[in-house]
């Protein structure tokens, strides 16, 4: 059973995106057509596990992307091979589909999603984060959420499937700010 622990945002975490972002750029050239420091690592002020998540997004998941990332060291995760998909939404699965990689031996804890350009989990995960970058008690209600399910979940296993619903209630009120403000996702943060 995994054991999660929320603690209070660290200042270096945006470092050390930055850090693992620049070996991913140099590795990948222009497979790689952005690369986003995305979760609740990349949200100032938000407590998070101390993983820095990063999304990779390409053109395609194909056979030179994977070889670049091994040939860095890092191993793509067999049985992850889409993301939760918010039940209200009717799209393809195909639409959620992606590639998941941990980092190589020593090097500090990632996790690295790979998406395809355009797809819908490539966007929700640019509009949750500045949607709670924005919303700072939105935030807050977010993190005092994952502390709940840390503390009173039995089954640890578990905090992802609890969480998630309540995640696609925050993104479904993104979804509206995006509309009302006319979201795009900025620049790429590496």
């Amino acid at each position: 059973m995994k054991k999660y622990e929320i603690l209070p945002y660290k200042t270096t975490w945006p470092l050390e995106f930055q850090e693992i972002a620049a070996g991913l750029r140099s590795g990948l050239g222009s497979y790689a057509l952005r690369i986003d420091h995305i979760g609740s690592t990349a949200v100032p002020g938000l407590a998070a596990k101390d993983v820095i998540d990063i999304q990779i997004t390409v053109a395609a998941l194909d056979l030179p992307v994977k070889q670049s990332l091994e040939a860095l060291g890092y191993q793509k995760v067999e049985g992850i091979q889409r993301d939760h998909r918010p039940s209200t939404l009717t799209n393809s699965p195909l639409a959620w589909e992606k590639w998941f990689f941990k980092p190589p031996e020593g090097q500090r804890r990632a996790n690295i999603h790979v998406r395809v350009q355009g797809r819908h989990n490539q966007r929700y995960p640019l509009l949750f984060r500045d949607y709670l970058r924005t919303h700072p008690a939105t935030a807050s209600a977010y993190a005092a959420l994952k502390r709940g399910l840390v503390a009173n979940l039995a089954d640890t296993s578990m905090y992802p499937d609890v969480k998630d619903p309540a995640v696609d209630l925050i993104y479904f009120a993104a979804e509206e700010w995006a509309a009302a403000t006319g979201w795009q996702p900025g620049e790429s943060d590496a």
